[in-house]
């Protein structure tokens, strides 16, 4: 069964996405935490591992960099059909479009599936992502996501974004789209 997002973890986390958020909405500011009620199925340095890999492509992010930015991202990526070229196309229209790109992630969950060489880590995440528009000047929210689990493999010595869970489906609803960042 689905926990509700209005469940009192998932009003916790709501309510810390949306603290942060005004905080940290008039500048380009990047921030990854795990709350003291997160679910921790891993060792603290495998934990240190996701925080670093996610601190370096925020730091990317901020930079503008887009090498940087796709160093998160397995070379085996796919996301309802997206490759990891594809998601490359939409961070090159983002630093575009966009200035002081800024973003938050809670992670509620980390385990580990399998084991050795073929261990996977999943990493349930909420946040958001939003830039100032080079249009406008204005703060425009990009990305949104609650509970998005995303699946992370071990390749060339550090963990990376293989994809996220989810089916494809047929048709997205009006409005709405696949989340292929992080």
């Amino acid at each position: 069964m689905a926990r509700s997002m209005w469940s009192y973890s998932g009003r916790w986390i709501l309510a810390a996405v949306a603290a942060v958020s005004l905080v940290t909405g008039t500048r380009g500011e990047a921030a990854t935490f795990i709350p003291p009620s997160a679910i921790m199925e891993v060792d603290q340095a495998t934990v240190t591992q996701i925080l670093d890999v996610f601190h370096k492509a925020e730091a990317a992010v901020a930079a503008g960099d887009i090498d940087g930015v796709m160093a998160l991202y397995s070379t085996q990526y796919n996301y309802h059909g997206l490759k990891q070229a594809d998601v490359r196309k939409i961070w090159l229209n983002l630093f575009e479009e966009y200035r002081d790109i800024s973003e938050v992630h809670f992670f509620s969950k980390i385990f580990k599936v399998g084991a050795g060489s073929n261990a996977n880590i999943e990493v349930t995440c909420t946040g958001r992502l939003s830039g100032l528009s080079k249009t406008s000047g204005l703060r425009v929210p990009i990305d949104s996501w609650y509970e998005e689990v995303h699946f992370l493999t071990p390749e060339n010595g550090s963990w990376r974004i293989s994809g996220n869970a989810g089916e494809t489906p047929r048709a997205l609803p009006f409005g709405t789209a696949p989340h292929p960042l992080f």
